[in-house]
């Protein structure tokens, strides 16, 4: 039940997305792209109930329950981000907007933003973290819950091996690309 909730939140994100941005610049409806948007985190918290509720229901935790709780954190993290993104190069495609902001190029400027992504990510673990560990104390059951403690030991690979961007900017700096005028 839980992989096809998260296959259906990452969906319903996309499909929420796409219409409300289409509304937005495409029919000129703000009202119902304001409500399309903000709709957007509510699919999170379907997702967080149908987690506990499996757990609670009996459910041992897998794999699933552990992607439930990253997707989680990375919506909290990164969804707003990620929704700023698609606005600008839905404005930008559609309705003539200006071009969207791209990353600087290089530099210490790209290191310093290339560090910021990080410490996002480990945000993101954490929240993922502190998440499978609410569960983990909800259940009170170490036998249903020891995969998620494996998760979130196996997951802290991606803070692990993201760290070597902003590491490689530092160290080697890309020249920044001349400012097109």
């Amino acid at each position: 039940m839980i992989f096809a909730v998260i296959i259906g939140c990452e969906v319903g994100f996309w499909v929420l997305l796409l219409l409300g941005l289409a509304s937005r610049y495409l029919w000129r409806r703000r009202r119902l792209s304001t409500a399309l948007l903000l709709a957007v985190p509510l699919l999170d918290v379907i997702l967080l109930v149908a987690a506990v509720i499996d757990m609670r229901g009996g459910a041992v935790a897998d794999v699933r329950h552990g992607l439930a709780a990253a997707y989680l954190a990375y919506s909290i993290v990164f969804g707003h981000r990620t929704i700023r993104w698609a606005d600008a190069k839905f404005h930008h495609r559609f309705a003539g907007g200006p071009p969207p902001w791209k990353p600087p190029s290089g530099g210490m400027v790209r290191a310093r933003y290339e560090w910021g992504i990080w410490l996002r990510i480990v945000l993101a673990y954490g929240i993922a973290c502190a998440l499978l560990l609410g569960l983990v104390w909800l259940v009170d059951d170490p036998s249903r819950t020891g995969a998620l403690v494996d998760f979130m030991y196996g997951m802290l690979k991606v803070p692990v091996i993201a760290l070597l961007w902003p590491i490689s900017y530092t160290l080697w700096p890309k020249k920044p690309r001349p400012e097109s005028t």
